[in-house]
């Protein structure tokens, strides 16, 4: 498969806008940027975010200022992405085809200074001759969708409609903005007007893993960076993310890293 048609770009005018009308544009927008317009809707707040823009979409990013690079745009061709490298993905089906919203990614914490190393790697492959460039770019490509969707196990097939989907989507969005508030299924069940148990089987059924596990997964991945990253004291990443005591959390911890916090921060 030929890969010329991928491009990146630095965000470093003053206005960036879409060029390619015939290519996806991945925005991934770090900072001193005052917005991004997509389709005459002006959206603010959006540093430390990933944009998944169709050809279609008319989109222009708005930098503060024009003295430091404010993140990346990724170029990739619609034929890309039926590489067999990004199969058990369905980025077109979950992220960039069937939704009506513009699909945006808040990153978890810790995770922006690793999808800046990705994109910074593809912008130098990009532009060499390495033996082995291919494979290199097309393995990065699927790294920055796995931190993109945090749990991109998504299965090749997918029944009835993709109404289930479109669930676990509102689903992992709703975990993404709130998970540091409610722990428990019912509570997301409920936001969304389903059954705990008819939520669980969609998330079983796209993502190969229980709604309670995608749950406690954020919050081990949060709670491990501040703990690596922070100096924040165990207590206060306790209370941050919602536990309800030191103890608990500490337990929490440990069954699902096999680790206490304190141990992990002495590692």
């Amino acid at each position: 498969m030929n890969i010329d048609g991928i491009k990146i770009a630095r965000i470093v005018r003053k206005s960036t806008a879409n060029e390619l009308d015939d290519s996806y544009a991945v925005c991934w927008i770090q900072n001193c940027v005052s917005g991004i317009e997509i389709n005459r809707t002006y959206y603010q707040n959006v540093s430390n975010s990933v944009f998944f823009l169709k050809p279609s979409d008319q989109w222009n990013i708005i930098k503060c200022d024009a003295t430091t690079a404010a993140g990346y745009v990724l170029h990739i061709p619609k034929g890309i992405l039926n590489h067999p490298t990004f199969k058990n993905l369905h980025i077109t089906e979950i992220r960039l085809l069937n939704t009506t919203e513009i699909p945006k990614i808040n990153l978890s914490p810790g995770i922006e200074m690793r999808v800046k190393a990705i994109l910074e790697m593809l912008d130098e492959l990009l532009s060499t001759n390495l033996k082995h460039r291919e494979e290199a770019i097309f393995s990065l490509l699927n790294t920055f969708f796995v931190y993109c969707d945090g749990k991109c196990n998504i299965k090749s097939v997918i029944t009835d409609t993709n109404a289930k989907s479109a669930l676990v989507y509102k689903f992992k969005k709703c975990v993404d903005r709130h998970v540091h508030e409610h722990h428990e299924v019912g509570h997301y069940a409920k936001v969304l007007n389903v059954s705990s148990k008819y939520l669980n089987e969609c998330v079983k059924e796209v993502l190969g893993v229980t709604a309670k596990h995608l749950l406690d997964e954020q919050l081990v991945m949060r709670a491990r960076h501040s703990l690596k990253f922070t100096d924040k004291t165990i207590k206060e990443v306790c209370y941050d993310l919602g536990f309800s005591s030191p103890d608990y959390f500490s337990y929490f911890f440990k069954k699902h890293m096999g680790t206490t916090p304190s141990q992990l921060r002495q590692s």
